[in-house]
């Protein structure tokens, strides 16, 4: 009977110490599916815009062909006249070709920039997945190693904010130079996030690797990460 309380004691610590680590890979597995949810949200969105200008880009080319031929089927006498008097008529259609390609340059810059973001997800959870498996980290490490990708993982969250910012800007009235400094900032941050995020995953698996005791485990712990013998 005297036992019981410490028995009851061991198991309600060992249940809490499993639900908070389930706790936290609950939350972990939140955040890294709204990333990747909203990533691909706003990489489709992107994929929609670039289509659309894409297609009326060729319209505006079309529209082109045909302005060029009907000028080269005119006297050369009349076209010097004719040009001038439409000049200020077809000014806004040549003057929305160009914004309509400097677009399309914008938008595939920006889903370049998101791209990334989107390998930051995938291997971020590819090296966690597999440091959960690993028998050489404490579960105190593990715990230390979520917090650091969470951290990373919500610094991600804010870049995708930044890069949602730029797409706005294209409704506003926002000149190209503050554009491309969205972009740029954006396109930096994500880059650190990912340089951080492959260093951190590196010197964990490094970590796991000197801590093996012989050669045999030292093959299974680089078959287990993918690591080329």
């Amino acid at each position: 009977m005297c036992f019981k309380p410490m028995v009851f004691a061991v198991l309600f610590t060992a249940i809490s110490l499993t639900s908070m680590q389930h706790v936290r890979a609950t939350a972990s597995i939140g955040i890294v599916e709204l990333l990747r949810n909203a990533t691909v949200k706003v990489i489709r969105a992107i994929d929609l815009k670039i289509q659309r200008l894409q297609n009326k880009t060729i319209w505006l080319q079309n529209a082109q062909k045909t302005l060029e031929n009907t000028m080269s089927k005119m006297k050369l006498q009349d076209i010097a006249d004719w040009t001038e008097k439409q000049r200020e008529q077809y000014r806004e259609y040549f003057d929305e070709l160009a914004k309509v390609k400097t677009s399309i340059t914008y938008y595939q810059r920006i889903r370049e920039v998101t791209s990334k973001q989107v390998r930051l997800v995938n291997e971020y959870s590819r090296v966690w997945n597999l440091l959960q498996r690993d028998s050489n980290f404490s579960p105190d490490e593990l715990q230390y190693m979520g917090k650091v990708y969470t951290g990373i993982l919500k610094e991600s969250m804010r870049n995708l904010e930044q890069i949602s910012l730029v797409i706005r800007s294209f409704s506003l009235q926002m000149n190209d130079a503050k554009r491309i400094e969205l972009i740029d900032t954006a396109a930096d941050q994500i880059d650190q996030n990912f340089d951080d995020l492959m260093v951190f995953n590196r010197q964990n698996v490094m970590l796991s690797l000197r801590r093996t005791k012989s050669q045999q485990e030292a093959e299974v712990i680089k078959k287990l990460y993918g690591l080329e013998k």
